[in-house]
């Protein structure tokens, strides 16, 4: 790929002048139901900085998707409601702002590809019209600018014969193929933060690099905030610098990936890295987390993981762990961070 014209300010991982790009703030978000309100986010907090990527891994169900949907603002409010907390884009709170500004930051500062590009893409229009309508409209390019801009971007995202493409439904696309035009429509505005949410989904292995590989690339370019919200360790493992952790809505730990993945400070963590499938133990069963994540009605006391972990004593039944500062901005919600990181 030429990143060229792309490479404005291509550089390490860092906060902008002005302090991280994105910022979640002690979010909070309930569904209230016919059978009771689901605790769906309790105190969500992480960032990403300028050029940095931030995987958020967690089980189904944890609240990945749900987080990412708040900072875009596109939860279904019912039976959604944020109920505390702030997202901030450079600063500025997005849940007080009104819905004009909420869109201006939406696709422009902001934009998310979504983990079902055949659910995502509109059926009855081209892949071509679906990335010119938003340059369009948003930017005032006329009708030729705009399929000129659409056939670069699926240039940029390697989609072989884009002029013929660009013609295209989303069903005359392979699977990699319209998770590449996701990608492509994303980046459309040129966004500082991107939020990939699932990318790989139901892609076979070669494609799931490729287009790990492709994101990568167009973030060192753009030098955007990668946000990569993922339960596959192994996509997390080669482009990740941070990885919170999700667990029942709460992020249970957050570290740099190089220190999470040598030493996890959450059983948790622990627990997600022994599931992996492992060359060394060819003919084993594979290790499994016994029971199932708590339903969000009814959360337990305490730890939430404690019916699950084999660590679990009498505290961890009662007290809800916070925060343990473990160096270097690495943080665990355990009563036992400390020790699992030293062992």
């Amino acid at each position: 790929m030429n990143a060229e014209p792309y490479a404005a300010a291509v550089g390490e991982p860092g906060t902008t002048p002005d302090g991280p790009l994105l910022e979640v703030d002690d979010l909070y978000v309930e569904f209230r139901t016919r059978d009771g309100v689901a605790k769906v986010l309790n105190g969500v907090t992480y960032h990403v900085d300028a050029g940095e990527t931030l995987a958020v891994l967690g089980e189904s169900g944890s609240g990945k998707s749900v987080t990412a949907q708040a900072i875009m603002g596109i939860l279904d409010v019912p039976p959604a409601a944020v109920t505390g907390g702030e997202i901030r884009y450079h600063g500025e709170n997005l849940l007080a702002v009104d819905e004009q500004r909420r869109n201006d930051v939406r696709a422009e500062g902001i934009a998310i590809v979504f983990q079902d590009a055949l659910s995502s893409l509109n059926p009855v229009f081209t892949v071509g019209f679906q990335i010119e309508e938003q340059l369009r409209v948003r930017l005032g390019m006329t009708r030729k600018q705009a399929r000129v801009r659409a056939v670069e971007l699926l240039d940029l995202v390697r989609i072989p014969n884009a002029k013929r493409r660009v013609r295209q439904y989303p069903h005359e696309f392979s699977g990699g193929m319209r998770q590449r035009a996701m990608i492509a429509m994303s980046l459309a505005l040129d966004p500082e933060v991107l939020i990939a949410d699932e990318p790989t989904t139901a892609l076979d292995v070669t494609v799931q690099a490729q287009i790990m590989d492709l994101l990568a690339e167009i973030q060192v370019a753009r030098r955007m905030g990668l946000i990569l919200i993922t339960h596959d360790l192994g996509v997390v493992a080669e482009v990740a610098d941070r990885i919170a952790v999700m667990y029942a809505g709460r992020i249970v730990e957050h570290a740099d990936a190089v220190s999470l993945y040598r030493r996890p400070g959450h059983p948790y963590t622990a627990a997600l890295m022994e599931s992996l499938p492992r060359l060394d133990q060819k003919g084993s069963e594979l290790n499994t987390i016994k029971g199932l994540p708590p339903s969000l009605l009814a959360i337990p006391p305490g730890c939430p993981f404690h019916p699950r972990c084999e660590m679990a004593v009498d505290r961890c039944r009662e007290e809800v762990p916070v925060d343990h500062g473990l160096g270097f901005g690495r943080t665990s919600k355990c009563h036992f961070a400390e020790e699992l990181v030293s062992r």
